[in-house]
């Protein structure tokens, strides 16, 4: 009997998107190498890599980033989002020539969301780096991308999860990587990177806990603009409301606010158009920048995928 026709779905989640690398080499070991790869924000930058088969060039980049390499990337922009995106994704182009989406391996497509009417765009044809650069515009972080007369940003905003995408692509069977599942049960919020302590330290080293120094101390232009207006919104709401309780940093309550918004726009989508297996790592550990801890989220993702094995059996077979 002919197998399906299996498509992926790589959800939107920042830094905790590299998971979707772990789940990808599971599937591949195991004979689900997905036939249609979709994906939105940090899912259809992997879903490029993994649809044109470099999967591995990915993996070891990404592997082998520190948070230096991180902070090199991110260059300051003060009109349309905090980070520009030119180092970054010139960087990207450099490693991985751009394609036409049609003539790439496996079928592929891309989310992003038009920022005047909030319409859905789909990439199935044309330069895929456009498409990767539209989809992963993260609003308030990433500068929008012009596309067509268009300003596109993040396809989180309409479809962080993209099987809809997957199905009109032809796929029979729709494997769903959701990244932010667990987002929620969190009890603060903190822009946080470890910073492990000295050897001999007491749950320190390579292997321990290490302290947790907020990612926004290692970007001085974001942490003058976003601890001056901390510190202003802190005074003017003391002096109305009689309250000496700090406020949550700008990069935490854009963070969280885009968090809240994928999470009940995914359970709304997957519940009108369920997946056949849904992935769902636990990743709220990694937070929104943490792009260095790629390793963390690989191993969490093929972890989660392996512990689904029977249900890839049962529904994907």
């Amino acid at each position: 009997m002919r197998r399906p026709r299996i498509g992926i779905a790589l959800g939107g989640g920042a830094a905790r998107g590299w998971s979707h690398i772990g789940v990808l080499r599971w599937l591949q070991e195991h004979d689900f190498n997905p036939d249609i790869v979709c994906g939105t924000s940090i899912g259809a930058l992997v879903g490029a890599a993994a649809a044109e088969d470099e999967l591995d060039r990915l993996e070891d980049w990404v592997r082998g980033l520190t948070w230096q390499d991180v902070v090199s990337y991110l260059d300051v922009s003060f009109g349309g989002g905090f980070i520009h995106g030119r180092k970054l994704f010139h960087y990207l182009e450099t490693r991985f020539p751009d394609r036409d989406i049609s003539v790439l391996r496996r079928p592929y497509g891309a989310v992003a969301t038009e920022l005047a009417s909030g319409q859905e765009v789909w990439f199935r044809e044309g330069s895929l780096h456009k498409a990767v650069r539209a989809s992963a515009a993260l609003p308030g972080l990433f500068t929008p991308a012009r596309h067509e007369d268009r300003w596109l940003v993040d396809g989180g905003l309409v479809n962080p999860v993209p099987v809809s995408l997957c199905r009109a692509l032809g796929a029979e069977r729709v494997i769903a990587v959701d990244l932010n599942a667990d987002l929620l049960s969190r009890r603060t919020m903190s822009a946080g990177v470890e910073t492990p302590e000295p050897p001999g330290t007491p749950g320190g080293g390579a292997d321990g806990p290490g302290r947790r120094q907020p990612v926004i101390d290692k970007l001085p232009w974001l942490m003058s603009l976003g601890e001056g207006l901390k510190t202003r919104a802190t005074e003017w709401t003391n002096e109305l409301l009689g309250s000496s309780e700090a406020l949550p940093s700008l990069v935490d309550v854009i963070a969280q606010s885009v968090y809240i918004m994928q999470v009940r726009i995914t359970r709304a989508r997957m519940a009108g158009d369920p997946p056949d297996v849904v992935i769902a790592p636990r990743l709220s550990q990694i937070h929104l920048l943490e792009f260095h801890r790629a390793g963390e989220a690989i191993d969490a993702g093929y972890r989660c995928a392996q512990a689904a094995a029977e249900t890839f059996e049962q529904e994907l077979r």
